[in-house]
């Protein structure tokens, strides 16, 4: 008598940090592959800063992600189309991104050495956030650090999935607090909300109690 699948996700989802033995399993059959890739990919930036994982999510950008950047003379991989659409399984995208960005900017996505990486490497995250936010299907925890912009916030506006947001190290104008006030009051399966060594500014400050 065969295992129900059900069996096997829990089996597999024990070994979820264990990832030289899942990419042993998913090679066994194409049932246990189906099983173990969406495991797999559930949370790969918040344990690895592996430049591979980045260059397999660069091909997933669209045209309106690739054209924000443009302005960096970027090396955009080229890769096969991917069996699977890894982005799609995304349930946590943590704070090690752009440390895997940098990684992989450093040794071949950028085709001026002496660049400055800094910027493009907010550039590179913020477009891999928005489509982790356009592609992953139950994207559950979120951290943003550094730089943001409106686009981002609208992104994630759209998104009612989030039940872990982070949000370290920006600087907010009154604009951006106005419209991270609607995603708090609309996100109604939010548990956890984490605001730390942000900026606010004056006018965000006056964004801030206006709407409190």
């Amino acid at each position: 008598m065969a295992l129900p699948n059900e069996c096997f996700i829990e089996i597999f989802n024990n070994l979820r940090t264990d990832f030289k033995s899942l990419f042993s399993c998913l090679l066994v059959n194409r049932q246990w592959c189906r099983i173990i890739i969406p495991i797999l990919w559930n949370e790969p930036t918040k344990y690895s800063k592996d430049r591979r994982l980045i260059k397999i999510y660069l091909s997933a950008l669209n045209a309106e992600e690739q054209a924000l950047l443009v302005p960096f003379n970027i090396n955009f991989p080229n890769c096969p189309r991917p069996l699977f659409e890894y982005a799609s399984y995304t349930k946590s995208v943590g704070f090690f991104l752009p440390a895997g960005v940098k990684n992989w900017l450093d040794v071949e996505g950028s085709r001026d050495s002496q660049l400055n990486k800094r910027i493009p490497v907010e550039a590179i995250k913020y477009a891999l956030i928005k489509m982790f936010l356009r592609t992953s299907k139950n994207l559950k925890c979120l951290t943003l650090s550094g730089v943001i912009n409106k686009a981002i916030l609208e992104s994630l506006y759209m998104k009612n999935t989030i039940i872990d947001l982070s949000l370290l190290h920006i600087y907010f104008d009154c604009n951006e607090i106005e419209l991270l006030m609607k995603i708090i009051s609309k996100s109604t399966k939010l548990d956890y909300l984490s605001l730390s060594y942000n900026q606010l500014g004056f006018k965000g400050m006056e964004a801030y109690r206006s709407i409190n």
